[in-house]
């Protein structure tokens, strides 16, 4: 039997479509890494580098074709967080939202701290502290302009980016296949390097989805939405990385690409085409970053913005709640992130936390496979006949077994400080316990 459920908030605009959504999701998976993870790859597996981007892409496809069931069940504002809270109740679901926001927020600040640092190879002025703060604060300062005057702003910007960037990486790509000077050279870096390790390391590249799934409250027929915009952006992510890391073995060689670790794909471009290619893949990289923050900043604040609506937060729920009287967008819980972000990524002192996105996003995708086993057992459907892919029955089983094959490749201090952050999510729940059920006695009587 269906369980009937409430609506999505009619307050917020829905008008994200399969293109904004894929734009979202493309912009918030694509954004550093790709300039600088083909160097990692080929000094941990040496020319078996693609084997770990086709691993990657297999675990992630097994987590997205979760979430794209949930994501066509559940219309909620919040997603993760509305999908876990929904099918394994409030709790979890604030674990799982605050889990989500942590991650999305420490990723996005290391994103904005590398782009001021690829800004500065092409204007070294803005290596110097202060230029360096201007230019975080001004790209802040746009980015958020622009989504608080509404998600149809926010949504043409990401779009825009995503071709943007995608076409220098495509001429790299088609350039890089058509070179005569192309390198063959044996292969001596990590012929026998950790797989999953190597994994591991390489799903920060895949993730991104449960981000830009947040302003689920605002996608037009999630059903139809939810699938193909995420289908879309997955097939795009993955033969793009693969293309980069063939192209980038095949112009410098294993080796040269392995020790080319600041900037890989600028130096493969330098062979291809001097220092004007350098250029522009540099000029790539500042946009990719920037895409990249503005896709989470169009997703990321909402989550701020639900847990606000249901009062998790102590003090500023209220606040962070509010939706703009004129442009119908969250625009306190956006401002407030737009800060956070500038604070991190100019005092730059978090690199050591990204290491702990991955087993953060790990933790976070288990959850929400388990909740989707939920949702389908409970028939939960919000948005119309949900999306179900045919033998889908057993992904989200496949999908946990082979997350816990990757998080069993983790550092163990990785893994406390995650379970840390847990208990001290927990502990505002507690912490909020009495405030929350007060506002629900006043709302209800």
């Amino acid at each position: 039997m269906t369980t009937p459920q409430p609506a999505g908030e009619p307050s917020l605009v829905r008008a994200i479509g399969v293109s904004g959504l894929a734009a979202t999701t493309f912009n918030i998976m694509i954004g550093g890494g790709i300039f600088v993870l083909p160097a990692i790859a080929a000094g941990a597996l040496g020319a078996r580098a693609p084997i770990a981007y086709v691993i990657c892409a297999f675990a992630m496809s097994l987590v997205l074709i979760c979430f794209a069931e949930s994501g066509s069940r559940v219309s909620l504002t919040g997603g993760p967080y509305a999908y876990v809270t929904l099918a394994l109740g409030p709790f979890a679901g604030f674990l799982s939202g605050v889990l989500l926001w942590v991650v999305a927020v420490f990723a996005a600040s290391a994103v904005l701290s590398a782009l001021a640092g690829s800004a500065a190879v092409i204007w070294p002025v803005l290596a110097q502290p202060v230029p360096r703060a201007l230019l975080i604060v001004a790209v802040l300062t746009m980015i958020a302009t622009v989504n608080v005057r509404g998600v149809h702003g926010g949504t043409r910007l990401v779009e825009l980016l995503a071709v943007v960037k995608l076409l220098p990486l495509l001429l790299f790509v088609i350039a890089g296949a058509l070179v005569t000077r192309a390198v063959s050279a044996p292969d001596t870096a990590s012929a026998g390097g950790d797989l999953g390790g190597t994994v591991l390391v390489l799903i920060f590249a895949f993730a991104g989805s449960e981000s830009a799934l947040v302003p689920s409250g605002e996608v037009r027929d999630p059903a139809r939405t939810v699938p193909r915009g995420l289908a879309l952006a997955m097939i795009t992510v993955m033969l793009l990385y693969i293309g980069v890391q063939l192209v980038a073995q095949r112009v410098l060689g294993v080796d040269a690409l392995a020790a080319a670790k600041a900037a890989p794909l600028s130096a493969a471009a330098a062979r291809i085409a001097g220092k004007l290619g350098a250029g522009i893949i540099a000029l790539a990289a500042v946009i990719s970053m920037f895409g990249n923050v503005s896709g989470m900043t169009l997703a990321t604040p909402r989550a701020l913005y639900a847990l606000g609506r249901d009062g998790f937060l102590p003090f500023v729920s209220t606040r962070l709640a509010r939706v703009h009287d004129t442009y119908r967008t969250p625009y306190v819980a956006i401002i407030v992130q737009s800060t956070i972000l500038g604070i991190l990524a100019v005092s730059s002192g978090f690199v050591a936390l990204a290491v702990l996105a991955n087993v953060s996003v790990l933790t976070l995708y288990l959850v929400c496979c388990v909740a989707t086993i939920e949702l389908r057992r409970r028939d939960v459907r919000q948005a119309g006949t949900p999306f179900r892919m045919p033998g889908g029955a057993i992904v989200p089983y496949v999908a946990i077994a082979v997350l816990a094959w990757m998080l069993w490749h983790a550092k163990l201090r990785d893994v406390l400080v995650v379970l840390a952050l847990i208990a001290a999510a927990a502990l505002m729940f507690v912490s909020t316990a009495t405030s929350r059920r007060a506002s629900r006695t006043v709302v209800t009587s």
